[in-house]
């Protein structure tokens, strides 16, 4: 992966001022210049239009006098604010001291960078940095700016940040953490943060979050992929949000790898691997290529290094006009010469056709280092709505692995299992039937599953409050039903697993 970054469009601030940033950030908390304040200020319609590049509404939203409008103008809406009204809300002379901002005209002063209020997992009042006009929604048309800028917030940033798992580690790797975001969780659960970017403007914007947020400092290395990282390093976490777009040729630093196809996200996931100390996760999002003649479950499956387990979850799915009209709205070129947009669309489409590309799919790849003889792979497709944040559902899908690992059907038989929290039935048949064509349970946390389940499986689950083992359960079943008990108990623990597997069982310790 290649910088291609030309010249950077602002002079940054001062990343070696803490005592700065450490002012800044607590006259910006005095203002409640935070996300629960932005939404309080402006409005749910306005706040959400902020997501999407529209800034029309907040800019309504801010025509007062008050501190808190002078700094959405100010910092999210690139709006000159009054020398004066500043004055009395941040310590000025220290902020263009240090670069922060800036004399516009003869009594105003502009912002040299967005800074976005940002709420953490756990409610921290965070900040993050970003270059002029890349705080808010997505690129919204980044092509027509100086390459290199380093964009802010965006959906896949929260995705990430959401699965990813949070327990107390040594070490974390943050692998093209642009604005520093995913730096900016690790800090919170990590002994020692690395954060790496190809572009050297990103690892000075990421210095900046961290300390404006008052979050600790990152080991910051520039570089592209593993480059940076010393071949006797590894880590309990990586995490990256790559540059995953499939185009043809690397336009944009923010989107393109730089690489042909989908080989960066394979690149990224293989190289993982050996970078994991043992019971270590690396967690990715990642677009990669449905190729014809191909299952896509396979192909990706087979990017999963040696010694790891693997959850791939595909989210989304589409087809090749799709995918390069998104990517080219997204860069703005549809804004446009005409002829221009088209030949950039021929070639997209081009370059998959030489591929034999008909689709792109777009989800998470979760790799946990593991000590097991043979490593589960599990590749499933999931379009649904789930509830983030999701890494303690991620944590426990590894934790089952490592159970129904550890016990054969004998074994299972023998256990005792709850069922988890927030599981309903529903029954599916004709209005007054007597017996429902099908019974669903169905998760309403978490990943918000749902499977089918015969009778014997429904009502196992329903009994199933950690107190009789399986095998005594389903004795109770073949009596009820006048079936075989050892019959029953020979053709069930398929169905348990499963259960288990998906976690709508829990392993609950108990006796009979």
């Amino acid at each position: 992966m290649s910088d291609s970054s030309l010249s950077a469009p602002t002079v940054l601030p001062a990343a070696d001022r803490p005592d700065v940033a450490a002012r800044l950030r607590e006259a910006l908390l005095g203002a409640s210049f935070t996300a629960d304040g932005l939404l309080d200020l402006l409005g749910a319609p306005a706040y959400a239009a902020l997501a999407r590049s529209e800034t029309v509404p907040a800019l309504r939203a801010t025509r007062g006098d008050t501190p808190l409008e002078l700094l959405v103008r100010l910092f999210l809406l690139q709006q000159p604010v009054p020398y004066v009204r500043v004055a009395d809300v941040l310590p000025v002379e220290e902020c263009l001291e240090a670069g922060w901002l800036v004399r516009a005209g003869a009594d105003g002063l502009a912002a040299t960078v967005d800074v976005r209020p940002y709420g953490g997992l756990d409610g921290e009042d965070w900040f993050i940095v970003s270059d002029l006009g890349c705080a808010v929604g997505g690129a919204g048309g980044i092509a027509s700016r100086e390459e290199g800028v380093v964009l802010g917030v965006g959906g896949a940033s929260t995705t990430l940040a959401g699965i990813t798992v949070r327990r107390p580690v040594r070490s974390a790797l943050d692998l093209g953490t642009g604005s520093g975001i995913q730096a900016l969780h690790a800090g919170r659960h990590a002994t020692r943060v690395t954060a790496t970017d190809v572009n050297p403007r990103a690892l000075h914007i990421t210095a900046l979050t961290l300390a404006l947020s008052g979050a600790p400092a990152a080991d910051l290395r520039q570089g592209s992929l593993f480059e940076p990282i010393r071949d006797d390093e590894t880590f309990d976490l990586i995490v990256s949000n790559p540059p995953f777009v499939i185009s043809p040729g690397a336009r944009l630093t923010y989107r393109d790898g730089g690489m042909a196809g989908d080989d960066l996200c394979r690149t990224l996931v293989q190289e993982a691997g050996e970078r994991l100390n043992e019971g270590g996760f690396a967690q990715f999002l990642a677009n990669w290529e449905h190729v014809e003649g191909e299952d896509w479950q396979d192909r990706i499956g087979s990017w999963v290094p040696r010694g790891c387990d693997a959850w791939i979850v595909q989210r989304e799915v589409q087809d090749v006009t799709q995918y390069a009209e998104l990517w080219l709205r997204d860069a703005g070129d549809h804004r446009g010469d005409p002829a221009e947009y088209q030949a950039r669309y021929d070639a997209w489409l081009e370059e998959f056709e030489a591929r034999k590309v008909k689709a792109v799919g777009f989800g998470w790849i979760t790799l946990r280092r593991t000590g097991s003889a043979v490593p589960s792979v599990t590749a499933e497709e999931w379009p649904h709505p789930v509830e983030q944040p999701l890494g303690d559902t991620v944590r426990a899908h590894f934790d089952r692995l490592d159970y129904l690992r550890g016990h054969d059907d004998a074994a299972l038989l023998d256990a005792h299992f709850r069922l988890a929290p927030e599981v309903v039935q529903e029954q599916v048949g004709l209005p007054g039937a007597e017996d429902p064509e099908h019974v669903v349970l169905r998760q309403n946390r978490g990943m918000r599953r749902a499977t089918t389940v015969d009778t014997v499986g429904a009502g196992f689950a329903g009994v199933c409050d950690g107190s009789l083992s399986a095998g005594r359960i389903l004795d109770a079943i073949a009596q009820l039903m006048g079936e075989d008990p050892a019959l029953l108990r020979e053709r069930t623990p398929a169905q348990i697993r499963l259960l288990v597997e998906q976690g709508f069982l829990e392993p609950a310790d108990g006796a009979d």
